[in-house]
């Protein structure tokens, strides 16, 4: 199975993320620590390792162009690193939170970023530049559970969040006087700040891994049962699809083109979804062909089998209620996979590289060129 690197970072990885240039990934070994290693010379050396946080760093984001990591914690603290010399400095946010904070992402303007929590909030964040230090609004009330992801829309205004209460959500962030009216975001830099635009329930269970197409113009998510959502035009007239498969559930997502997303969770393996000239989508294939190849026990065949007839049908718009076989553990992943990365140049439109990383402690290089041809 050429074309994946895999390196055997620790017992288990919580999260990561890569510096501008890609020759460096920091992420969390399930503990309150930060580590950064850089690829030298054929090998990855550890450079640093960061201590500010009490427990376990939940979330991690690493900008693109101002080169600061952000870091969230379930001791509900964050902090955005800034590098000075050869060292990291931390400076901490305010976030206000009384649980824990769950994820965290930079916008793509990088003058904000997003945490959501377990307190049934979302932090957003800015810089301050009078009293230098990182402030943030929140958005109350709106959700009904924990926060367990969040995704900017390319506009830098719009924001999706994923929740345990099965909904996604669709939230205005514009600050006056860190967003600039003329944006580009349409008429939701009208809105105010918090203000909902789309509340989608077509999940019955937990919901996870919500992402936005490079366009802005599909919205995807996964459910806890199994299913993965896709909804077209969410500001004006949404119209969703939703796509069941037989295999275990998603954790996260992320779109390598307009027309096909990854996504990777409790299988172990990336699994394909594309759609077709009509806008359809579906279930592709498994990018682990090593591990598709193996035969898999009696006892996994027989709780796909029930796992499929329970989770196979669509409840909520169009639907492709084909499924495939389940796949068997064994390959680049031993454990659940709960994060997905992009390794995407500058000026790149469609994904060709990504990054995975689990409960296994493995991070895994993926060329997808190698697997699937990208639709134009």
């Amino acid at each position: 199975m050429a074309a994946v690197a895999v390196h055997q970072f620790a017992q288990c990885i919580t999260c990561h993320a890569w510096s501008p240039d890609r020759t460096m990934v920091a992420f969390c070994p399930n503990n309150n620590e930060l580590h950064i290693y850089k690829f030298i010379k054929d090998r990855w050396e550890k450079l640093h390792v960061l201590y500010k946080h009490d427990q376990i760093i939940s979330g991690i984001d690493w900008s693109m162009r101002s080169n600061k990591i952000v870091t969230v914690s379930h001791d509900r603290n964050s902090y955005v690193w800034n590098q000075e010399a050869s060292e990291w400095v931390p400076t901490l946010v305010i976030l206000r939170l009384n649980r824990a904070a769950l994820c965290v992402q930079w916008s793509p303007k990088e003058n904000k970023f997003a945490v959501g929590s377990g307190a049934k909030t979302v932090c957003v964040c800015y810089y301050e530049q009078e009293n230098n230090w990182w402030v943030s609004k929140l958005i109350r009330k709106k959700h009904n559970s924990s926060v367990t992801g969040v995704a900017w829309h390319p506009n830098n205004i719009l924001l999706a969040t994923t929740s345990t209460d099965g909904k996604c959500r669709v939230f205005s962030t514009f600050i006056k006087g860190v967003d600039p009216r003329d944006s580009g975001a349409s008429s939701s830099n009208e809105l105010k700040f918090g203000e909902q635009i789309a509340q989608l329930d077509l999940s019955f269970t937990w919901a996870f891994g919500v992402k936005w197409s490079p366009n802005g113009n599909t919205l995807a998510y996964a459910g806890h049962n199994s299913m993965i959502y896709f909804i077209e035009d969410v500001e004006s007239s949404p119209s969703a699809q939703t796509v069941a498969f037989r295999d275990l559930p998603l954790r996260d997502v992320l779109f390598v083109s307009e027309r096909m997303l990854i996504g990777v969770g409790f299988d172990c393996n990336p699994l394909v979804f594309a759609a077709d000239e009509t806008g359809l989508w579906s279930f592709v294939k498994f990018l682990d062909e090593k591990k598709t190849a193996q035969s898999s026990s009696k006892y996994g065949s027989q709780f796909s089998e029930a796992f499929g007839k329970l989770y196979g049908q669509s409840k909520h718009g169009a639907s492709n209620d084909a499924v495939e076989p389940s796949r068997p553990r064994g390959g680049v992943h031993e454990n659940c996979i709960t994060c997905i990365v992009p390794l995407r140049k500058g000026g790149e439109t469609v994904v060709k590289r990504f990054s995975t990383s689990g409960l296994d402690g493995k991070l895994a290089i993926w060329e997808l060129d190698d697997y699937i041809d990208l639709p134009q």
